[in-house]
């Protein structure tokens, strides 16, 4: 009896497997001449203290959501230079490099091999995320594929547009700026 549940339950999850459909994407970033930050070690999720090898690394952030809820392969690999050491983090609604442990999902270094970062997670379909590439160590940079294996695709996030206040008060400060310069000039 207890052999028949085994095979109907490994039945039913062939079936789930087989009929979910994996979609893969990449996009190439690069971290050459990027902004600088001290990162996390890796962990599910990360945890204090921050690296004491990751200071003043260069990263670079994608923000992406997925149309499908379901599990992920996410992977940063190298492209050039040849096994530059790359590290990766996941981060869910929002990444701020100067409070690196805030919303911090995942983080990997080498996935088994240097030069390859990436793990499996849960996405939710309509969640932002952030994939954050980045160095080991100060000097580890270069340009790399980020790979999205799952049941749906991913997008990657439009650009941040500024508020309106923005723009009132980046005149504010320009009309400031010139009434100052007029009485210069008097």
């Amino acid at each position: 009896m207890h052999r028949s549940i085994v095979r109907a339950m490994i039945a039913v999850s062939a079936t789930v497997l087989a009929t979910q459909t994996l979609s893969a994407q990449v996009f190439a970033g690069t971290t050459v001449g990027g902004p600088t930050w001290t990162r996390p070690v890796a962990g599910s999720p990360p945890i204090p203290p921050l690296s004491g090898t990751g200071i003043g690394v260069r990263y670079s952030v994608f923000g992406f959501n997925v149309n499908a809820t379901g599990g992920y392969i996410i992977t940063s690999t190298f492209v050039s230079p040849a096994n530059w050491d790359n590290y990766l983090f996941l981060y869910q609604s929002s990444f701020d490099p100067l409070t690196p442990f805030f919303n911090v999902l995942l983080g990997n270094d080498d996935n088994g091999l240097i030069g390859q970062a990436g793990f499996f997670t849960i996405l939710t379909s309509g969640t932002s995320y952030y994939a954050v590439t980045t160095g080991f160590a100060p000097g580890d940079e270069g340009s790399f594929n980020l790979s999205f294996s799952g049941p749906g695709t991913a997008s990657a996030l439009p650009a941040a547009v500024p508020e309106p206040s923005t723009y009132v008060l980046l005149g504010a400060g320009m009309l400031a700026l010139g009434v100052v310069r007029r009485r210069r000039l008097r």
